[in-house]
């Protein structure tokens, strides 16, 4: 009877810890398969793959929601985000409500589209808090990428006109991975590739894995110039810039971060030059022609003018979400068969749809991405952290597809799109949390780096 009396009673607050960080790290997982997935899926362009993306959020949004009524106390992380995003959707219901939208039925199922991308930008910052998740992560995108990268160009050696070599194409396109369009698969890329980067160019892998991460970046990278986009290759230039700029910026000596970028460069050269043949030159070749002729006229810069025209007629609130391709043909100005979905500069299709206020929202967004994410440079070194590398990698990816905007329309592609939105709320998230044994690690690492006759004694 006494020793039933003695029993502990203590262990019961370990396991229900226990039990709420594997729910934790279950909804990190149903968000990261959302978002890998839906490439796959040919972008979520379809309507049964954008029903499932939008399905797949709300429930992860419902389990989150049920834990926090389990456990009887909201725990919420906040982030500047949420207001603009909040602003952005209100925006649109405005549209909707009072009739303002060209289209009604198509803004309120790009309502929905918009509330799934802030749903999986939600419950990912709510659960990804802790370093150790951010490396699991960040592998799991660097496997991702890299078999989807090697699955592109084994296809693009050796295609027949489908996706997946099974699925023909009813519309046509430029096919390139899961992709009907090859500068769709370029801009997943560019939000993929930073990952593998920067474990390579941080503490968070050592010895042959940080060699093995690099590869795998730099076949993703090359992948965007196989896919002959121009706007990919133009956008990971500049995220390369960007990365320079970070790193001269770090201002600590250290020569091991940009050997490192440059031996990365120079595989992404190998790369090319083993498997991209006469095709990559040709194309290369082709890029100062053409353009040339979109600045002389072609259909891109037209449909530039044209949006003008239209933002002219409806300055203020546009002419409703997804209205775009409803309104355009009364302002197309050339002949043509085919059928002008989109504006191929989403900058130009925001102005169009939301106008000067949904502009100015997406303004103070991206304002709040940029300052957020620069604050937590400034205060920590990013190479020696988990939460620093999550904020380079995610603020590279968001570069990547910013710049790839103004000539494509990769934000309006669910799955890119989706991808975006999350790393937008990742870089201007709180820093992650590291464990006290993480901390002593990489206290007594910096150590034995900058005295390495104390760390010998």
């Amino acid at each position: 009877m006494s020793s039933a009396l003695a029993a502990p009673i203590e262990p019961a607050p370990l396991a229900n810890l226990s039990r709420s960080k594997l729910t934790r790290n279950t909804l990190l997982a149903g968000v990261c398969a959302v978002l890998l997935l839906g490439p796959l899926a040919f972008g979520a362009v379809e309507p049964w793959s954008i029903f499932a993306l939008e399905a797949c959020a709300t429930l992860l949004l419902a389990v989150w929601a049920y834990r926090q009524w389990i456990r009887g106390e909201l725990d919420l992380r906040g982030n500047p985000l949420y207001l603009p995003m909040a602003a952005f959707f209100a925006l649109g219901l405005v549209q909707w409500a009072a009739g303002t939208t060209a289209y009604r039925h198509v803004t309120y199922s790009h309502l929905l589209l918009y509330a799934a991308y802030g749903m999986l930008a939600f419950v990912m910052t709510q659960t990804l808090r802790h370093s150790s998740q951010f490396g699991i992560m960040a592998k799991g995108f660097t496997v991702y990428g890299a078999v989807v990268a090697l699955f592109a160009v084994v296809q693009g050696m050796a295609p027949n006109g489908k996706i997946y070599w099974m699925r023909t194409l009813e519309q046509g396109g430029n096919i390139y991975g899961p992709y009907v369009n090859h500068n769709h698969y370029a801009g997943l890329m560019e939000m993929l590739t930073p990952f593998p980067l920067v474990l390579a160019a941080t503490r968070l892998t050592s010895g042959n894995r940080k060699l093995a991460v690099a590869g795998i970046a730099a076949l993703m990278a090359a992948s965007i110039f196989l896919s002959g986009s121009r706007g990919g290759m133009a956008a990971f230039v500049a995220q390369m810039v960007v990365l320079s700029v970070i790193l001269v910026r770090k201002r600590d000596g250290s020569w091991k971060q940009p050997l490192m970028l440059g031996a990365f460069l120079a595989m992404v050269i190998v790369f090319l030059f083993w498997m991209g043949n006469n095709e990559l030159t040709r194309r290369l070749a082709s890029i100062h022609s053409e353009a040339r002729e979109e600045i002389s006229g072609g259909v891109r810069l037209t449909i530039d003018r044209d949006c003008l025209r239209m933002l002219i007629k409806r300055p203020l609130l546009g002419w409703g979400l997804g209205a775009f391709p409803i309104v355009y043909p009364e302002f197309r100005s050339f002949y043509t068969t085919f059928f002008v979905n989109q504006a191929h500069n989403d900058y130009l299709q925001l102005l169009v749809e939301t106008g000067l206020a949904g502009f100015s929202i997406a303004a103070w967004f991206l304002v709040l991405v940029f300052r957020q994410a620069a604050a937590k440079l400034r205060n920590d070194d990013w190479t020696e952290n988990a939460s620093g590398a999550l904020t380079v990698a995610a603020l590279l990816g968001c570069v990547g597809i910013l710049v790839h905007s103004f000539v494509d329309f990769n934000l309006q592609i669910p799955a890119n799109a989706a991808l975006f939105y999350v790393l937008c709320a990742l870089a201007a998230s709180s820093p992650l949390q590291e464990s006290q044994r993480r901390r002593v690690l990489r206290r007594r690492s910096s150590i034995a780096e900058s005295h390495p006759e104390t760390a010998a004694s």
